[in-house]
């Protein structure tokens, strides 16, 4: 089963991201837009899981929130990370309590290590992907001077959820297993 943590957000807050999507969507030529529904915060990416797994995988997270308080964070730009000939993934970048968050994420890692999930190598960025292998038709810089992500509302991170990927007739689909509290 493939799975991964995130912050999930409410329908209003999707329907947003969506609307500045479509905005971007109008400069591009090609790509793979994230449906309405997909839209998340990735903490961890664990891949393929025994659904044996679960049980430990929800303790660990259920004792980790119950040590982190409600946060809060809100968009700050549109960024992306570059592949050849195209942007890899184009995403909104966040703010707020980004230091809250940054140590939640290593938290979580780090937690999930004696379940034996390796803590990514990577540094943690942030961010809300929105388009996946995107050409575009003008200039990025001329793209984010016509969308203003800092318009979104607010994120109140009060749960994550432990989210299963499956691809159904085509189609990603991103379905809750657990939810957990900040407290």
């Amino acid at each position: 089963m493939r799975s991964f943590i995130a912050i999930d957000f409410d329908r209003e807050l999707k329907t947003r991201i969506a609307g500045l999507q479509s905005e971007i969507r109008r400069y591009a030529v090609s790509g793979r837009w994230k449906h309405i529904d997909n839209f998340h915060l990735t903490l961890k990416f664990l891949g393929e899981i025994n659904p044996n797994s679960v049980e430990n995988i929800n303790r660990i997270l259920a004792g980790i929130c119950s040590s982190f308080s409600p946060f809060k964070l809100s968009f700050s730009t549109l960024g992306y990370f570059p592949g050849q000939e195209k942007i890899r993934v184009l995403w909104l970048g966040l703010e707020g309590d980004l230091d809250k968050l940054l140590c939640f994420q290593k938290t979580i890692d780090a937690g999930l290590k004696e379940e034996g999930f390796e803590p990514e190598k990577r540094r943690f960025t942030p961010h809300v992907t929105i388009g996946q292998d995107i050409v575009l038709n003008s200039v990025f810089e001329s793209i984010m001077r016509l969308v203003d992500p800092k318009e979104l509302p607010e994120i109140r991170v009060r749960s994550i959820y432990l989210f299963k990927s499956e691809q159904i007739n085509f189609k990603r689909i991103y379905t809750p297993i657990s939810e957990f509290c900040l407290i």
